[in-house]
């Protein structure tokens, strides 16, 4: 495995087709036609500079991860959007990783809080934000109904060092 890069991006860059081509086969596959609506819900702007941005984890120059975040309506609050990971690099870690340099980005650009959702048919998602620590604000023990509505969570950041810089990851490039 070669090593992976950090870039920042903008949607529309060509780096970003594949997360936006696989994302939107995802969704579709998973809830329908509405999965196109959802991915044209929030133009690049929402996720640019200085309120938001893109990430994406390159391998071999090649986009094999990433996600964005753009502000909530709680200016305090980064909102997590276009989590990804290529089909073929799944089970490595790499979501994590996403998330972790998001929430250093995040935490950097002034925000203190992470909230984010996940569609009731993203069972894996919703392992994700679990296992980093998100809290989940819907009762877990009850099982998302198939065409509920979407499942929410949220994080504090901390204050002081970085999510990132803590897991031992490196810096934004």
């Amino acid at each position: 495995m070669s090593t992976l890069t950090v870039v920042r991006a903008a949607l529309g860059d060509p780096l970003t087709q594949p997360l936006v081509r696989e994302l939107t086969h995802e969704y579709v596959t998973r809830y329908g036609p509405g999965g196109h609506q959802e991915m044209a819900r929030y133009g690049a702007e929402e996720f640019a500079p200085p309120h938001g941005l893109l990430l994406l984890l390159l391998r071999g120059g090649e986009p094999v991860a990433g996600g964005a975040y753009r502000r909530h309506a709680d200016e305090a609050t980064a909102e997590v959007k276009r989590m990804w990971t290529a089909a073929g690099h799944r089970r490595q870690g790499l979501g994590r990783r996403v998330l972790a340099e998001l929430e250093s980005a995040a935490r950097e650009a002034g925000y203190r809080r992470v909230f984010l959702t996940t569609g009731p048919r993203q069972p894996e998602a919703r392992g994700l934000y679990l296992a980093a620590g998100y809290t989940p604000l819907f009762d877990v023990r009850v099982e998302p109904a198939p065409d509920g509505d979407p499942l929410p969570f949220e994080k504090h950041l901390p204050t002081t060092g970085t999510a990132a810089a803590a897991a031992g990851k490196a810096p934004i490039r």
